[in-house]
């Protein structure tokens, strides 16, 4: 590598699925001469693409980290998926990044991909680029596509850079808007406009350029090049980039923004810390990076990437990583185009590297040459799972198999969770949908050589009472030598707070030493409610008389005489069944606002508001998490995947009678079953 540190430029490439990141990716690879031949990923030979599950995908599914030199710059980049069920993906990667190249089709328009990307770089104060690509498409309309951009992110701050020339068939170059005197009459207006706009942005960066523009003197190229670069590292200007990265137009403008505009990995000074520390952002110095990416490579091993933030970190030597207090050693560092690993000597501020067979470093660690370093990275800010399967095994005695291959899985995506629930009884696992949680299931397969069964995970229902009750059990069994005797009398009642036990015994009708075995017995039984055999919660319990036996009385028998008297008690106390409620936050384009308004009421969701974020409509909503069971399937196909959601839980309430007697005769249905 020949580039300096202030001629690096990190970033990533994000965008809607299907909006030629990749093939653009796989182009500036091409064009720099960083591989022989054009990738393709129609074709199979894309060098992002390369893993088997994305070619026969035909789509990317991991990010990948390339680099390229171009003219006297060097680039590390980041090629994303652009499908919501791998979001995980593009967080880490845009958490890792210094600038974000969103991508969006001339043909489809503002996706929900597209704002994805846009909100992921903006929370994070990210600069960013937009390039419409694909305009040699039939039905490709810039125009269209820009001013649903600026209406969406803003008509001031979304302009273009390039502008251009034709359309579809008719598309073969585009126009600088800053630089180019030869302009077509049919774009000149636009042009025009747009770079009244941009030297309204440029002018605004500086007092002094401000006054000079204001008062009709015309800046320098250089001051126009400084000012762009500050409105774009600001946030007030995000160029505007027309291309077509199938047909290489517009392409070589772009990268030359890229290496004008986007900022070098020092520019910043320093990088706010985990509890607001800030690092000086250093060439030389002690190393100091982030682990955004952890790869299982079937020849190598754990591959470990991370992004150098200060310093350097040098070959053959040894770090120590700060978040597990662990030395690593390692020989080589490599910088990477997808499979094709490339060692360096050093890795500088912006390099994205991968190091092979480090053993105690996983995802959000924070590395660093300086074994007595205090500061951490913030940790990449995964998502919720909102799908979840149950997982079993084909074969018994797989169990522990299956447990130990998705804990390996999921160190190298965090989005997949494996949870076991002490309600149901069931090993879940949990992702960002269908297809995400199969793709697990297959590498599960391929890696592990286990097969697996999936199946609806059960509702953990929850049972309570809505009023008073009484029981009382008398337990007595003689079957030679000493008996077993105990009376109790339980009083029920309804408890918002949560549960209570009360010992509100006189007189001493049950010894002070049995009451304990009194408040186990009714524990144990509201494991196992009366109406579907769910927990029982939210109850206040009092023991306030019973009888024992100066011989035959134990521990034993008075839990089991207070789990009988519970259950008495619970009958006439009028329970009722609950069920989990998520809260749901829905984003969709404006056009399938009915379809989804309509769905959510067969789902007997209770839509809570609406509005508009990042050109989408987001509605919120209440919804029974029985309903929800294959809701990320489902939400695709009424909006043919231009729609995501995320949920989290939110309470419990009652199961409306309707539903909970179809709830409570399976559940007796399964009770019968068992017991013939």
């Amino acid at each position: 590598m020949k580039a300096t540190v202030d001629k690096i430029r990190n970033f990533t490439v994000a965008g809607h699925t299907s909006s030629g990141k990749t093939t653009l990716c796989d182009l500036m690879l091409f064009k720099t001469k960083m591989v022989e031949r054009l990738g393709s990923v129609d074709q199979k030979t894309s060098v992002s693409d390369y893993t088997t599950d994305e070619q026969e995908k035909l789509s990317s599914i991991y990010t990948t980290a390339l680099n390229c030199a171009w003219n006297d710059h060097h680039f590390f980049f980041l090629d994303t998926p652009g499908y919501g069920e791998f979001v995980g993906e593009a967080i880490a990667a845009i958490h890792s990044s210094d600038a974000v190249l969103v991508v969006v089709d001339a043909v489809s328009g503002l996706e929900i991909g597209t704002s994805r990307a846009w909100k992921l770089a903006r929370d994070r104060n990210l600069p960013r680029m937009i390039f419409i690509n694909r305009i040699d498409r039939e039905l490709a309309d810039f125009d269209r596509v820009l001013n649903q951009i600026q209406e969406a992110y803003g008509k001031g701050v979304c302009v273009p850079l390039t502008y251009p020339v034709g359309k579809e068939n008719s598309f073969s170059k585009v126009v600088n808007i800053l630089t180019d005197k030869d302009v077509p009459a049919e774009i000149a207006d636009q042009v025009a406009q747009a770079r009244e706009k941009i030297m309204d942005a440029v002018a605004e960066t500086d007092e002094k350029l401000t006054e000079k523009y204001l008062e009709g003197q015309p800046l320098t190229e250089d001051e126009i090049s400084k000012g762009l670069a500050k409105a774009i590292a600001k946030g007030t200007l995000v160029p505007v980039f027309a291309g077509s990265s199938a047909k290489d137009i517009g392409v070589t403008e772009l990268m030359k923004g890229i290496a004008d505009f986007f900022p070098d990995p020092l520019v910043a000074g320093e990088k706010l810390m985990k509890d607001d520390k800030k690092l000086a952002l250093k060439q030389d110095g002690p190393g100091m990076a982030f682990v955004f990416k952890s790869i299982v490579d079937p020849f190598i091993g754990q591959l470990t990437l991370y992004r150098v933030y200060s310093g350097k970190f040098i070959a053959e030597s040894e770090m120590q990583n700060l978040s597990t207090r662990e030395k690593e050693r390692y020989a080589a560092i490599f910088i990477t185009n997808g499979k094709i690993q490339t060692p360096v000597k050093e890795a500088l501020p912006g390099f994205i590297v991968a190091v092979p067979k480090l053993k105690a470093t996983k995802i959000s660690n924070t590395l660093s040459t300086d074994a007595h370093a205090s500061m951490f990275f913030e940790p990449v800010p995964f998502p919720s799972p909102v799908m979840s399967y149950a997982i079993t095994a084909v074969k018994s005695g797989e169990e522990e198999k299956i447990t130990a291959g998705l804990t390996k899985i999921s160190e190298s995506d965090p989005t997949i969770k494996l949870d076991r629930n002490d309600e149901t009884h069931e090993l879940l696992l949990r992702g960002m949908g269908d297809q995400h949680i199969h793709q697990v299931v297959k590498k599960l397969k391929n890696t592990n050589k286990i097969d697996v069964n999936l199946a609806s995970p059960k509702i953990p229902y929850r049972e309570t009472v809505t009023s008073n009750g009484e029981g009382h059990h008398r337990h007595k069994k003689q079957s030679g030598g000493h008996g077993q005797f105990a009376e109790v009398y339980l009083r029920v009642f309804a408890n918002p707070t949560g549960f209570e036990f009360v010992n509100d015994v006189f007189g001493g009708s049950i010894p002070k030493n049995y009451i304990p075995a009194v408040e186990k017995g009714v524990k144990e039984a509201m494991l196992k409610g009366p109406l579907a055999g769910c927990h029982v919660e939210n109850i206040k319990v009092s023991v306030y008389d019973g009888k024992d036996h100066d011989v035959d009385s134990s521990e034993m028998a008075f839990k089991i005489a207070s789990r009988a008297a519970f259950k008495k008690a619970m009958q006439v106390a009028r329970p009722i069944l609950l069920e989990p409620i998520q809260k749901v936050k829905i984003m969709i384009p404006e056009k399938y606002m009915g379809d989804i308004t309509g769905d959510l009421n067969h789902r007997r969701g209770r839509i809570l508001g609406m509005n508009v974020e990042e050109g989408m409509e987001v509605v919120n909503a209440d919804i029974p998490l029985a309903e929800m069971a294959r809701y990320a399937s489902e939400l695709r196909s009424l909006t043919q995947g231009c729609g995501s959601f995320e949920m989290e839980f939110s309470r419990y309430e009652q199961v409306p009678a309707v539903v909970a007697k179809v709830i409570i005769e399976a559940y007796n249905k399964s009770v019968q079953e068992e017991v013939e």
